[in-house]
């Protein structure tokens, strides 16, 4: 008997259309004969399945069922292809794991705490992962420019610390950038951090739950042709992106090492994709994705492909290991 699918994507952040089209890839390669698929979109306004005819339907939040066709429909397992909040961040999952419903993530603690990139740095530098020096500013603390320069140095990196797809982050080359790079990533969220430059090979490498064994992809490298590896960089093909990374040999195992170390310490399961800069052969953990992109031409995607996992091959066994699970 075919499994009933809710892939839910949306969101409530500035990540929304990203997701939805992430979400629309993953209905497409799921195997139609093993699921009935259904995209459900999460929004600040309304929860709806939204069917091919771009028809809408209410979800009754209750038990997150919904009546479609002249059926009632229960769901046996949730595809979670929302980017940013509530998806990324453990607020939806920790609804579901409420009403007893399967889903593809890490548990909504995990979530919760991967996508605050403050919190995440904190745990792994207690296990001795390298990163960068950081700085960290809520809004309406008092704001020290020379005191950031003292500490972090020039250039510098300022973030939003609940927030993806590279939304909100600048890089400051003088001190005259910063109080407007803080002022922009406040505008993505309320917490931010500032982090030292690291001059290196920036790389990412997906880390999954595949076929009951955590499993480390290739590792992509990046090359952005902006400054650094901003949304226009991530989304709009300016950089290339190289898959096996041209590393050494002893580099590459050091990168994969520490993407799974991390992946365990943080009590990951599903999706994850981690980001490095390598300093002088050494990797300096930035932070981990746990929605990352789906599409074709995203990096965990290349990554499973590379590996001879396809998307269809992808999506089924994380749908496989959250039942399982």
């Amino acid at each position: 008997m075919k499994k009933n699918i809710a892939i839910i994507m949306g969101g409530f952040s500035s990540e929304v259309d990203i997701s939805l089209k992430s979400g629309g890839v993953v209905y497409n390669h799921l195997d139609k004969n093993t699921y009935n698929a259904y995209q459900i979109h999460i929004l600040k306004d309304q929860w709806i399945l939204v069917d091919e005819d771009e028809s809408k339907y209410p979800i009754d939040k209750k038990d997150f069922s919904v009546d479609f066709n002249g059926k009632h429909i229960t769901f046996d397992c949730v595809f979670n292809a929302i980017h940013g909040a509530p998806g990324e961040n453990g607020q939806i999952l920790a609804y579901f794991d409420l009403i007893g419903m399967r889903h593809t993530s890490a548990p909504f603690y995990q979530m919760a705490l991967t996508f605050n990139k403050r919190d995440t740095l904190s745990v792994v530098k207690q296990y001795d992962i390298p990163t960068a020096t950081s700085v960290y500013l809520n809004k309406g603390d008092a704001i020290d420019t020379q005191q950031i320069i003292d500490n972090i140095g020039l250039p510098c990196f300022i973030k939003p610390n609940n927030a993806g797809s590279s939304f909100g982050i600048s890089k400051a080359h003088t001190e005259a950038d910063i109080i407007p790079g803080i002022e922009k990533a406040f505008l993505e969220d309320h917490e931010i951090l500032i982090e030292s430059f690291l001059d290196g090979t920036e790389v990412s490498v997906g880390v999954i739950e595949y076929k009951e064994k955590i499993t480390v992809l290739p590792i992509t490298e990046i090359i952005s042709e902006n400054d650094f590896f901003d949304y226009e960089a991530k989304y709009k093909g300016k950089s290339q992106e190289i898959t096996p990374a041209r590393i050494s040999k002893s580099e590459t195992k050091k990168v994969e090492e520490m993407a799974k170390k991390i992946y365990l310490i943080l009590g990951m399961s599903g999706f994850s994709r981690s980001e490095f800069i390598l300093v002088d052969g050494k990797p300096h953990f930035l932070e981990m994705n746990t929605v990352p992109g789906l599409t074709k031409e995203s990096l965990l995607p290349l990554q499973a492909s590379k590996a001879g996992i396809s998307l269809s091959e992808l999506f089924d066994n994380a749908i496989q290991m959250a039942i399982k699970n």
